[in-house]
């Protein structure tokens, strides 16, 4: 087990902002909160999750429903540990796979508004190794961190060099600069949106040698320690051990794997800026109330949360992806509104995060296992299009 830099800091439950806590079972609720048509909405969703981890019969999903900085519900299903009959909870921690993409992102605005970065900065002024990058197009301008923000760099998903996601958490850089070789660029930058999970750890680790501080460092002194995101880390410590969900990999033929998802706590190799966080439910609904600024501690300033929340992307106007966030159109009998999300997924775990910046409403997911009856993302998106109805 890895040796948690912050090992002082005791194991605390998800923040809850201004709010009796009742804890009975694993269920949160925030009394008064989640009342009338909200009520019957979350309780109709709870009966089909529950129903839904019972017939997967593998592990548990946590889920939160949130308002702002509050936390308006927030329930385990089924397990965390299934062999020690630990059972899933509102403290289970997840990895959050993709959704660490989010967290970089946040970090890159922070750094910029104190300076440190432009958005349109080239990669190589940071990191003159990204101009290593394989085939470049003819005629082509530097990469910018924007592009690397949106997925619009042009880069293929993967690097092609095996063991790139592999190997301990502590050699994650390096790995980054073996992987910019074996990079090569598929498209030409800013002309569609390619995801790429190596643009982003190239991301990360331009933003570690612009600041001069450890990529990780960075994130918990900036992001969750003021934001009280006690739950969330990279490396995770005996305070938190505990907590961690066991992940299974379920593979198509049925079988069901821990030890892989196990194997993984020791690090993916270059997959830290893009894939490396640990997080609880209520830990992603903080995180998502302070890009939305509704947080006592302002991350971020509006007009840094309003370029975050707008489409980069060239191929619609009102649909794609910001800065870390997926972004697009949800029409309600109101109105259109914007659902701002990302989803994650790695060996034998699952987490979503979505959210409507305007009423503050989102929803959180967890999940340890990789497939089952509950899809995460149509799931939360339901569940938070449901609510906004419910209000409306």
């Amino acid at each position: 087990m890895l040796v948690h830099r912050r090992s002082s800091l005791a194991a605390a439950a998800p923040r809850l902002y201004s709010a009796t806590i009742v804890f009975l079972l694993g269920v949160f609720i925030l009394p008064s909160a989640a009342a009338g048509q909200d009520a019957d909405v979350i309780d109709a969703f709870a009966r089909q999750i529950a129903a839904d981890v019972e017939t997967d019969g593998i592990g548990g999903i946590t889920a939160a429903v949130f308002k702002g900085d509050q936390v308006l519900w927030a329930q385990g299903f089924g397990w965390a540990d299934p062999a020690n009959r630990v059972p899933a909870g509102v403290r289970t921690i997840y990895r959050t796979g993709s959704i660490s993409k989010s967290v970089t992102a946040i970090l890159m605005a922070d750094l910029m508004e104190e300076g440190t970065v432009a958005l349109d900065d080239a990669v190589v002024d940071h990191l003159p190794e990204a101009a290593g990058f394989g085939d470049p197009p003819a005629d082509m301008a530097p990469i910018t961190l924007r592009q690397l923000a949106s997925h619009t760099a042009g880069l293929i998903r993967e690097p092609e060099l095996e063991g790139a996601a592999a190997g301990p958490i502590e050699d994650w850089g390096y790995k980054i600069l073996a992987s910019i070789p074996h990079t090569r660029y598929d498209t030409m930058p800013g002309a569609r949106y390619q995801y790429s999970n190596i643009g982003y750890g190239v991301l990360g680790y331009a933003l570690q040698r612009a600041a001069g501080t450890s990529f990780m460092d960075l994130v918990e002194d900036r992001l969750f320690e003021p934001l009280g995101m006690r739950s969330s880390t990279f490396i995770v410590g005996p305070d938190l051990w505990r907590r961690v969900a066991v992940g299974f990999v379920n593979w198509d033929d049925g079988t069901v794997d821990p030890d892989f998802p196990a194997l993984e706590h020791e690090g993916r190799g270059y997959k830290v800026p893009n894939g490396g966080v640990y997080a609880t439910v209520g830990d992603l609904a903080t995180f998502a109330a302070a890009v939305m600024g509704m947080t006592e501690h302002e991350l971020l300033e509006p007009a840094t949360r309003r370029e975050v929340m707008t489409v980069q992307t060239p191929e619609a106007p009102d649909s794609g992806y910001g800065l870390g966030f997926s972004i697009r159109p949800v029409a309600l009998e109101g109105g259109a509104v914007r659902f701002v999300g990302h989803g994650g997924s790695v060996a034998g775990y699952n987490m979503y995060l979505v959210f409507e910046p305007e009423s503050g409403y989102g929803v959180a997911l967890g999940r340890n296992y990789n497939r089952g009856a509950t899809n995460l993302g149509e799931a939360g998106n339901g569940l938070l299009q449901a609510l906004l109805e419910a209000g409306s």
